[in-house]
C-alpha cells in the first residue's frame, strides 16, 4: 500500500463550493424566546469549563457566532479551511470538515446547537493556534530547542475574527512570512510530483566523474533531468553538461561543488521525493514556531547551512561560513532567538566549568604544567600558583578554580567575539582553527558559533554608527587591550535549524539534518496525524 494518500486535484478544487452549497442550508436558531433562553443555556453550559470560551460568550450574553443563517459565512469559511489544512502540512483528520456538516445538518434543536455552537469556537480555535504557532511544542521535541512559541490570546483571537471578514481572517492565521508561502509552494510541486511517479529510478554505484559512460551514468542523466537540475539530453557520457548540471544540484544541497559525483554527493542525489517532502513540512511548522517579526536588520544563524548572515529588511546584506557544536548532545548548539547588544574586541576566554571539569583537569592532574596558555585564578581573582597546588586532590565535583585565557592570537576565540548575554552561554566569535572552515560538514566547536570572516562581519555592525567601521575596529585591535563595543542599535539574532528552505529567487536548498532533530520532529508530526500525500491532475 502507498505511504501517501492520492488526492485527486479536480476534487480539491471543487470541495469548498460543495461544502459551501451543503452548509448554507443548515437552519438558523428558532427566535422564540424559550428556545433563545435554551440556546445560551447550552452555550454556558458546553462552555463552563473551559476559562476561554465562558469569558468570551459571557461577555456576548452567550449569543452565538456561528449558528444563525446571519453566520452561514463563517461557517462556510470555516469549512473551507479545515478542507485546506492539509496544504499547510497540518493533520486532516484533525479537522473532519465532512463530520462536521453532518452534524450542522442534525443540529436542530437549541439544545444541540448551542452545543455544537461552542465546539465549533473550540475547533476554531484548535485550527488558529496550529496554523500560527504549529502543532507541536519544541522542547519535548529536543531540549535543545529553546524556541518560545508567540502563542496568542484565545479570547482575543475570537473577538477579532467576529469582526473581521471571515475568509480574509482564517487565510491571515499562515505565516505571514514570504518563506512560508514558498515552502508551501514548493511542497504542493512535491505533492503533485509525488503522484506522477517521483524522480525514477535511484542511482547505482558510488562515483561518477567527467568522461565516464554507461548505465549508471544514464540513470544519473535521468535523474538530474527529473529534479530540474539539468535540460533535457540524449548524452550517455558524464559530459559538460552533466558536470554542471551536478554542480548545480551540490550548490542546492550544500556539498562541496566540484562536480564530482562521490559517495556524498550520490547519497544526496538519491534522498526520495518524500523524504524532502517531509524535511519541508518540517520547515513549516519551524516557521510557525517563530511567527512573529525578526527585527528589520537581524543575525540569522541556519545552523544545517553552516552560515551566520545579516539580513535586511528581507535581503541578506552579509554572508560568511561558520563551524557549529559537535554532534554529541552536550556541545550540540542550541536553537533560540535573542539580542545582540556589543562585541568584545581582544576577548579574554572565560573558559566553561564544563570544558574545565571534562578537559583540562584531567590533564592538570598529571602534570601542573598543562594547558599553561590558561591562567588559573581563585574566587577572588587572584592567580594560583601551579607549583603550589596539588590538582590530584581535586575532582570535577569540588575543583575550586576559574580559568581564563587571555587576549592573544592563538585566543580560543580569536579576536573578537559578538555576545548577546543568554543562559546558554552561546556567543558568536573568532577562531584561530581557520582549516575547519574549509571542510563540507563543520560541526566541532562547544557550542558557539565561530565566524569564517569576523572581522568583515564586525565592519558591517559597525558600519550604521560610525563612518569608518574598519579603522575603528582596527585602532582597538592594535592596542591588545580587551574593549568592548556597543551597539547603538541591538540587533535580533536567530540561531535556527532548517533542513529545507528557499532563496529569494525561490530555488529550493536542502541541507543534511547534521542532529537528527527534524526527524524527531517529523516522527512527532506523524504521531499527531500529519501524512505524506500525492495531487493527482
Amino acid at each position: 500500500m502507498s505511504a501517501y494518500r492520492v488526492l485527486p486535484l479536480v476534487w480539491t478544487r471543487f470541495l469548498p463550493a460543495l461544502i459551501m452549497a451543503f452548509v448554507l442550508s443548515f437552519g438558523a436558531v428558532p427566535q422564540a424566546s424559550a428556545q433563545v433562553t435554551e440556546f445560551r443555556q447550552a452555550v454556558a453550559q458546553a462552555a463552563a469549563n473551559d476559562p476561554d470560551l465562558i469569558a468570551f460568550y459571557r461577555e456576548r450574553n452567550f449569543d452565538g457566532i456561528w449558528s444563525t443563517s446571519a453566520d452561514r459565512n463563517r461557517r462556510n469559511a470555516l469549512l473551507v479551511a479545515f478542507n485546506s489544512a492539509a496544504d499547510h502540512g497540518l493533520p486532516a483528520d484533525r479537522y473532519d470538515a465532512n463530520g462536521l456538516i453532518a452534524r450542522l445538518q442534525a443540529a436542530t434543536t437549541p439544545q444541540e446547537q448551542g452545543r455544537l455552537e461552542v465546539e465549533l469556537s473550540r475547533q476554531f480555535l484548535d485550527y488558529a493556534r496550529d496554523l500560527q504557532t504549529g502543532i507541536l511544542t519544541p522542547a519535548r521535541i529536543d531540549p535543545a530547542i529553546h524556541r518560545e512559541v508567540p502563542l496568542r490570546s484565545p479570547v482575543g483571537t475570537l473577538r477579532a475574527f467576529v469582526q473581521s471578514n471571515p475568509g480574509a481572517f482564517l487565510r491571515a492565521l499562515a505565516p505571514s512570512a514570504p518563506e512560508y508561502s514558498r515552502l508551501m509552494g514548493e511542497k504542493m510541486k512535491l505533492e503533485r510530483l509525488l503522484a506522477s511517479g517521483g524522480w525514477g529510478p535511484t542511482v547505482p554505484g558510488r562515483q561518477y566523474e567527467r568522461g565516464d559512460s554507461g548505465a549508471g551514468v544514464v540513470a544519473l542523466r535521468n535523474r538530474l533531468m527529473m529534479m530540474g537540475f539539468l535540460e533535457r539530453t540524449n548524452t550517455q557520457t558524464y559530459d559538460d553538461s552533466i558536470f554542471s548540471a551536478v554542480q548545480r544540484f551540490q550548490q542546492a544541497h550544500g556539498l562541496a561543488i566540484d562536480g564530482t559525483v562521490g559517495p556524498g554527493t550520490l547519497a544526496e542525489i538519491n534522498v526520495g521525493p518524500e523524504r524532502r517532502l517531509q524535511s519541508i513540512i518540517v520547515a513549516m511548522e519551524r516557521e510557525r514556531w517563530i511567527n512573529r517579526p525578526r527585527g528589520e536588520r537581524h543575525i540569522w544563524v541556519n545552523l544545517t547551512d553552516f552560515t551566520a548572515k545579516i539580513i535586511d529588511n528581507g535581503v541578506e546584506t552579509f554572508s560568511t561560513r561558520s563551524v557549529i557544536g559537535a554532534r554529541d548532545r552536550d556541545r550540540a548548539s542550541p536553537e533560540f532567538s535573542d539580542v545582540m547588544e556589543f562585541m568584545v574586541i581582544n576577548p579574554s576566554w572565560y573558559v566553561p566549568r564544563s570544558i574545565i571539569t571534562k578537559e583540562y583537569l584531567p590533564q592538570l592532574r598529571n602534570n601542573p604544567n598543562a594547558v599553561r596558555n590558561l591562567v588559573i585564578t581563585d574566587s577572588r581573582g587572584r592567580v594560583v600558583d601551579r607549583s603550589a597546588a596539588d590538582f590530584s586532590n581535586y575532582t570535577a565535583a569540588n575543583f575550586p578554580y576559574s580559568m581564563r585565557e587571555p587576549p592573544n592570537q592563538g585566543n580560543a576565540l580569536g579576536l573578537v567575539k559578538f555576545m548577546f548575554p543568554n543562559q546558554y552561554n552561546i556567543y558568536l566569535h573568532d577562531t584561530p582553527a581557520k582549516s575547519l572552515f574549509g571542510r563540507e560538514v563543520r560541526a566541532y566547536s562547544h557550542g558557539c558559533i565561530r565566524l569564517a570572516d569576523p572581522f568583515d562581519f564586525a565592519y558591517a555592525l559597525l558600519a550604521r554608527q560610525v563612518g569608518n567601521p574598519e579603522e575603528v575596529f582596527q585602532t582597538h585591535l592594535r592596542s591588545g587591550r580587551e574593549q568592548r563595543v556597543d551597539l547603538e542599535q541591538p540587533v535580533p539574532v536567530h540561531l535556527v535549524y532548517r533542513t529545507a528552505y528557499t532563496q529569494p529567487d525561490g530555488q529550493m536548498q536542502f541541507r543534511r539534518d547534521v542532529y537528527g532533530r527534524d526527524g524527531l520532529i517529523w516522527d512527532a508530526l506523524a504521531r499527531e496525524g500529519v501524512a505524506l500525500r500525492a495531487i493527482s491532475g
